[in-house]
């Protein structure tokens, strides 16, 4: 499917879509801020950014947009053009280096894909709880 956009609109669509403090990431970390938990947020030393992190319990928290990220990709990536095909993949391949990094380091990595935060937002909260709760006492 071709593009209907001039590469000027594309570009400035693209440079509107948040990167970071996007509205679920404020969503999640508002959940556990309010569960009494501290953090720090897109912690640039670690592989990948970390949306959220937990420096004592060496949690690192990933919430990943459903699209971006290519949730079971291989189902829909012939539905994409080749751009997004390549954009995509390589967002893929660097997620999975970045957690292959943080294991190695010692980290547990909670990787949130956005449908599983918006059909069951209690559950997500209560995965990240329990990690990060269970590894700063243990």
């Amino acid at each position: 499917m071709p593009d209907n956009l001039t590469p000027e609109q594309r570009s400035y669509c693209m440079s509107r879509i948040k990167g970071k403090d996007t509205g679920l990431e404020m969503r999640v970390r508002s959940a556990l801020h309010e569960q009494g938990l501290r953090f720090r947020k897109n912690v640039k030393w670690l592989p990948g950014k970390p949306d959220i992190v937990f420096s004592k319990a060496k949690v690192a928290v990933f919430v990943d947009g459903d699209f971006w990220h290519g949730y079971r990709f291989p189902l829909w990536q012939n539905k994409v053009s080749d751009f997004w095909k390549k954009k995509i993949s390589k967002n893929r391949e660097r997620d999975i280096k970045n957690h292959r990094k943080l294991r190695r380091m010692g980290w547990t990595v909670i990787r949130l894909w956005q449908h599983e935060i918006q059909k069951n937002f209690e559950a997500s909260i209560e995965r990240i709880l329990a990690t990060a709760l269970s590894k700063k006492r243990g």
